[in-house]
């Protein structure tokens, strides 16, 4: 179950059949994204490399916090790190997960255009 086509029926078919292990790294990446803090730990990090610190203060939250949650995020591979001098600088660690954070957000913002369109 691996390629980057978007909303291939086949693959989805595939995870069903047999994807057992991705659909359990799918729901664990869920899982990870249902924190509201990490999950704007991550938004904090989608356009740009950001510094730790930098991530703190966007977000509010201590910076040893914010070092927990992004661990927990590299291990799923939902960042990425890099080293500049003696910083380091987390940045989304590819387009897929710019891609489900966007449409979760959008998704969000559907539910209560939603709720205005109900008689």
């Amino acid at each position: 179950m691996r390629g980057c086509q978007l909303n291939d029926p086949a693959l989805f078919e595939q995870a069903l059949e047999g994807g057992q292990e991705d659909i359990a790294v799918a729901a664990e990446t869920f899982k990870l994204l249902g924190d509201p803090t990490r999950l704007k730990i991550l938004l904090a990090c989608l356009s740009e490399p950001v510094a730790v610190g930098d991530i703190a203060r966007k977000v509010e939250a201590s910076p040893s916090l914010v070092s927990h949650h992004l661990r927990l995020l590299r291990g799923a591979r939902l960042v990425r790190r890099t080293r500049k001098a003696r910083q380091m600088y987390y940045e989304a660690a590819d387009h897929h997960i710019e891609h489900i954070v966007a449409d979760m957000i959008v998704h969000a913002g559907e539910h209560d255009a939603m709720d205005d369109a109900d008689p």
